[in-house]
């Protein structure tokens, strides 16, 4: 996984030929989710948006993809490897994914996960037979534990996003979308991508500019936890510090492997603030029927709410917007929506 199948990507951890490579090997294990449209939302943003439900995929979320090519690929390669087990650390949906791959591939996952992880999380990584570390609820301790866990087993440690297999797997949700965009007669200008590690985004960039280097790749992120937003127009990587957003799957800094695509790459990032996202995200429970979570929602509310997004996308007539994820605290969720409407 160098990146060397094209000559211009030789410094990147991944090329088109190894998200080509995921989608082939993760046919039959993943979902190929469908795309969507909205009349309502079309009206409201002023150009045809279509969408990729990332929430109808496998475990509600894309990481499905980056899971089980990474775990495909290792027993390809290194099949006795794979009987010690794989490993990593995640509280989301990363850990329902590795543990579904796992399964699904007959070996065994062990994740690490804070200790005030909710329950339902944890209920759903075992239900899918892997093994729970808990460890205290900071990075030091994930690492640390994760460390702990891969000495004893031997088993092969899958980052959650900082991983060219995971990176490559996530990619394939754009190779559908411009084929399914183009199919439908609606070819794309630009496309929205939600970041927070950057393995979705480095991924999906690496196809579209590849494939369709026309068409424009923007980032979306929360205004509260804008660290590639600000790393990107500081010109230096800054991390992820005290994040404090309603789109808790966009919390992590991004990796050394994601963030060098994202810079050379993508075409522009802008921020929302907390209340666009809960309205974004209670649009597409209404109007689209479709139940995604705040994370997948930051897309819509850009190509909504930002000016600087619709100065930038003027004249565009086509924008692809993926939803990342549908796996909400549903209480949660209904609280937020409450708050918005209170605050009217």
């Amino acid at each position: 996984m160098s990146g060397t199948s094209g000559q211009s990507d030789v410094k990147y951890a991944i090329s088109l030929a190894d998200v080509q490579a995921a989608a082939k090997r993760i046919k039959g294990f993943v979902h190929r989710t469908p795309i969507m449209t909205c009349q309502t939302l079309d009206a409201l943003a002023g150009r045809h948006l279509v969408f990729k439900p990332e929430n109808l995929q496998k475990i509600g979320a894309f990481k499905a993809r980056g899971a089980f090519n990474a775990v495909l690929a290792i027993k390809e390669t290194s099949p006795q490897t794979l009987t010690k087990g794989v490993i990593t650390h995640s509280s989301g949906n990363h850990a329902q994914a590795l543990a579904l791959a796992a399964r699904d591939s007959g070996c065994p996952a062990h994740i690490i996960m804070p200790s005030n992880a909710p329950d339902v999380k944890k209920a759903a990584v075992r239900g899918y037979g892997a093994t729970i570390h808990e460890c205290e609820p900071t990075l030091e301790a994930r690492e640390a534990t994760a460390d702990k866990v891969e000495k004893e087993t031997g088993g092969i440690f899958i980052h959650p996003y900082n991983n060219p297999f995971i990176m490559a797997g996530q990619g394939t949700v754009a190779l559908e979308l411009l084929e399914q965009a183009e199919d439908a007669g609606t070819p794309l200008d630009a496309v929205l991508i939600p970041v927070g590690g950057g393995g979705l985004l480095s991924g999906c960039t690496t196809v579209v500019k590849a494939l369709q280097p026309g068409v424009k790749v923007f980032a979306a992120e929360p205004r509260g936890a804008d660290d590639t937003y600000r790393s990107l127009k500081g010109g230096h990587w800054v991390p992820s510090i005290k994040p404090d957003t309603v789109a808790d799957g966009l919390l992590t800094s991004t990796g050394d492997l994601t963030f060098p695509i994202i810079k050379d790459k993508i075409d522009d990032i802008f921020v929302v603030e907390e209340e666009e996202i809960i309205r974004a995200t209670k649009l597409v429970w209404e109007r689209m029927k479709l139940v995604i979570e705040p994370s997948a929602a930051v897309t819509l509310a850009v190509a909504l709410f930002n000016a600087d997004f619709k100065q930038a996308a003027e004249g565009y007539k086509t924008i692809g917007i993926v939803f990342s994820g549908g796996n909400v605290d549903f209480e949660r969720a209904v609280a937020l929506f409450k708050t918005l409407e209170a605050s009217r």
